[in-house]
């Protein structure tokens, strides 16, 4: 077929590739409304430079020229348009990249591959990590990571092992060497950025232009951007961060966030009856059921479920059948990071902790033990069943908590662990699995020690021994590992802990102090009140870590963030 001709100023015009377009059907091409060529595909994606197009038909993928023939004889599972003269193709199991001839780029071959922008494409290996090529289809610099965006006047935000993000330019060098929750390239030399107070906006030297956060912004525009508050109002702001126009009114007010912070414990012990009952446990089942089964009150059913249902742990079918939400299912008991007893845990002792929370707040000390006369850990001891709740709350914690670990710390480098105040082992299960050739010792409170259970397939691996972290410890190792142990004492106590870790510890031995680290942002505030009330503990900077482990013959090495609340400080005995 000819190409089709189009009359322009009295003149008959041929379409170019630039003029095709995909038809409404997604077979072919068509200019001006006509047909390009006769044939017919599965589907065809747009032309690009230099006038080729993806398409898909019986024989596989691969492109064509504006008169829809191939333009090459290979075929592949997928085809995507050509970038900067370079097209991603995905052919069997792999991922490269293929010049208009057809020929690869390159030798590689990848998980993944994105498309070309400034002489740059991001592409996934089979580890898992990525990378930019150059032009010439080399990778761009050495680095990995855990993820890598195009890039956009120069730079690309690139993801790292612990869940933060920043910028790179062409050559794979940090742009600012600031770090965020989550980032976006620039426009018009503001990017979008998230840290632990919210949204902003940055400047190219990675500052925040404004003080404010959002719960979401949008890219400037001309000096303005719109923005959305935590409450639910929308706005538009300057780029000195001033609200220029308000667009929508809170959704809800001040007052009315007040109120539901201060009815909190509504939410802890329906929470706490649901997993009493045994509710998550039962379903699905309908409300009358329920009653039936759990022995309910009549009438109690429905009501029960339409709080568990405002919780949204709870949705209910047209035929009034109840199951459990994504967020219920973590209350069910079978479930492998069962959050269960750690409902019973926060609306039991913890809570009764909590309503000596002035005097705590006068005094410095434990609530608890000024209440009990003992110290939250004794209470414990002398309580079998209280104290197998509680570690088992801990460890579906460790489990959740601690999966990310061996990503961002390898504890491979090492022969033998030993996690000191290790509760029940789930962090060095963890390890042992992860790391082939580590061994780890898990050592507690004796009461603790006789109710661990070691699995099986780690049995070779781990071992367990009772131990006070406060006297000299049983083991020595050159790598300790101290997980939400510290955060549970006052300072003198801490010393005394690190102390001992000192003592066990061959000189340029490691220490893995694994705590949540509080900075100037708000985020840690209520728990640090939570271990003043229950064992006068607190949660500390990494600064105030760093002066205990100084004082305590330690050299702090670097600070780790991983992809949950806690952060990994690695010191040196010295």
């Amino acid at each position: 077929m000819p190409g089709v001709q189009h009359e322009k100023a009295g003149e008959l015009v041929t379409a170019g590739w630039r003029e095709l377009r995909v038809s409404p059907d997604g077979t072919h091409h068509v200019a001006w409304g006509n047909p390009a060529y006769a044939f017919r595909f599965q589907e065809v994606l747009k032309f690009h430079a230099p006038g080729l197009a993806p398409v898909l038909d019986d024989s596989g993928a691969y492109h064509i020229t504006p008169d829809g023939r191939p333009a090459y004889r290979e075929r592949h599972r997928r085809t995507f348009g050509f970038y900067e003269g370079r097209a991603a193709v995905h052919s069997s199991e792999e991922w490269f990249h293929i010049l208009p001839d057809g020929n690869s780029l390159y030798p590689e071959r990848y998980a993944w591959c994105g498309n070309f922008q400034e002489g740059r494409c991001p592409v996934r290996d089979g580890a898992g990590r990525y990378f930019h090529l150059t032009a010439e289809g080399v990778a761009a610099y050495d680095q990995r990571y855990r993820y890598a965006g195009d890039f956009r006047d120069g730079m690309a935000v690139v993801q790292r092992d612990d869940g933060r993000h920043s910028h790179i330019d062409r050559d794979g060098n940090l742009i600012h060497g600031r770090w965020f929750l989550d980032l976006d390239v620039f426009h018009k030399d503001h990017a979008r950025a998230r840290d632990s107070r919210g949204w902003h906006h940055i400047d190219p030297s990675g500052e925040a232009v404004y003080d404010r956060r959002f719960e979401n912004v949008e890219p400037f525009y001309n000096g303005q951007a719109r923005v959305q508050g935590f409450d639910g109002s929308l706005a538009v702001i300057d780029e000195s961060g001033e609200t220029v126009l308000e667009l929508r009114p809170p959704l809800r007010s001040s007052l009315e966030d007040l109120s539901a912070d201060m009815v909190g414990y509504w939410r802890t012990q329906t929470i706490r009856a649901a997993v009493e009952l045994g509710v998550l446990d039962a379903l699905p089942a309908r409300a009358g059921q329920l009653e039936k089964e759990l022995g309910l009150a009549v009438g109690m059913g429905p009501r029960l479920m339409r709080a568990l249902a405002e919780l949204d742990l709870v949705t209910q079918a047209r035929d009034g059948t109840f199951s459990a939400t994504g967020k219920g299912r973590y209350l069910e008991r079978s479930h492998p990071h069962s959050m269960a007893d750690a409902a019973l845990m926060w609306a039991g002792k913890t809570r009764d902790a909590w309503t000596g929370i002035t005097q705590s707040l006068r005094t410095g000390l434990s609530s608890f033990m000024e209440t009990v006369g003992m110290g939250f850990f004794e209470h414990l001891g002398e309580r079998p069943e209280e104290l197998r709740e509680y570690h088992r709350a801990l460890a579906s914690y460790a489990r959740h908590d601690y999966r990310w670990l061996p990503e961002v710390v390898d504890f491979g480098i090492h022969r033998r662990v030993l996690d000191a105040g290790g509760g029940t082992g789930e962090l060095a299960f963890t390890l042992v699995r992860s790391f082939p050739g580590l061994a780890a010792t898990v050592m507690d409170r004796p009461e603790v020690v006789d109710a661990a259970v070691v699995p099986g397939d780690v049995a070779g691996s781990c071992g367990l021994v009772a131990g006070d972290l406060f006297e000299t410890w049983p083991e020595r190792a050159d790598a300790v590992i101290l997980a939400r142990v510290l955060h549970d004492w006052p300072d003198l106590e801490v010393a005394m802990i690190l102390k001992r870790a000192r003592e066990a510890m061959t000189d340029g031995g490691c220490l893995y102090l694994i705590e949540m680290m509080v900075d100037d942002s708000p985020s840690g505030g209520l728990l640090d009140l939570n271990m003043l009330v229950t064992t006068g503990g607190m949660e500390r900077s990494a600064d105030q870590y760093g002066k205990l482990l100084s004082d305590a013959g330690f050299r702090v090495l670097d600070v780790v963030e991983t992809l949950a609340v806690s952060s990994v400080i690695r010191a040196r005995a010295i």
